[in-house]
């Protein structure tokens, strides 16, 4: 069991006693964080982005607003995003299973383009409805793009920095939720083998924000 601290979430959450593996349920049909974490409601959004634009050098943290859509131009993915909190036994919550999948939002994580690290998670299968919306995330690439859209009406702009498929029991709980000093993404999903409990690894995507566009 590892006891994280607050900053250890990065802004907007605390994890009271948690090895945060993400794991998949019985076939497949999806990504389950487990393990128990307790929000934390008072974390205060940084200051939000002068002008327009930002350079993908000099890019800024943007002001706390809930994703409301990402889109992956590389995997032709363009989703609904929502808000997951906490299940009743205290694990992370995750999308249902549907024939209109979407993406989730840990809502105790950072929002896209605050510092730290802002969690969504989704499907690689749907059950019987098929494909998930994260179906085909282990083809992203370094250097490719990912826009979440937020409901101030921001466009947050990320780029891909390295993509890893891990073993669940070897899940890098640091590397996804520990503390950075820039707003970055985690875009996670179940990869890998398969035996009758569902698929054996997880894909994470890591990326880091580049730009970001005000209405």
């Amino acid at each position: 069991m590892t006891v994280l601290s607050r900053r250890a979430f990065g802004t907007g959450a605390t994890a009271a006693a948690a090895s945060l593996l993400v794991g998949c349920s019985s076939g497949g049909a999806g990504v389950r964080t487990t393990g128990t974490a307790s929000p934390d409601a008072s974390s205060p959004p940084p200051g939000s982005t002068a002008g327009k634009r930002t350079s993908a050098k000099s890019a800024r943290a943007v002001g706390r607003s809930a994703p409301v859509r990402l889109r992956i131009p590389a995997l032709g993915v363009d989703t609904p995003v929502m808000r997951l909190g906490l299940a009743s036994d205290g694990t992370v919550q995750v999308p249902p299973i549907t024939d209109h999948d979407q993406a989730g939002w840990y809502e105790h994580s950072p929002t896209p383009g605050q510092t730290g690290p802002s969690v969504i998670l989704g499907h690689v299968t749907v059950g019987a409805y098929g494909d998930g919306v994260f179906h085909g995330l282990s083809r992203l690439r370094r250097g490719e793009k990912i826009v979440a859209r937020l409901e101030n009406g921001t466009e947050a702009e990320f780029t891909v920095a390295s993509l890893r498929t891990v073993a669940k029991a070897d899940f890098p709980t640091d590397d996804v939720y520990g503390n950075v000093d820039r707003p970055e993404l985690r875009l996670i999903t179940c990869g890998g083998p398969k035996d009758e409990t569902g698929y054996l690894d997880n894909v994470i995507v890591f990326a880091a924000l580049t730009s970001s566009t005000s209405p």
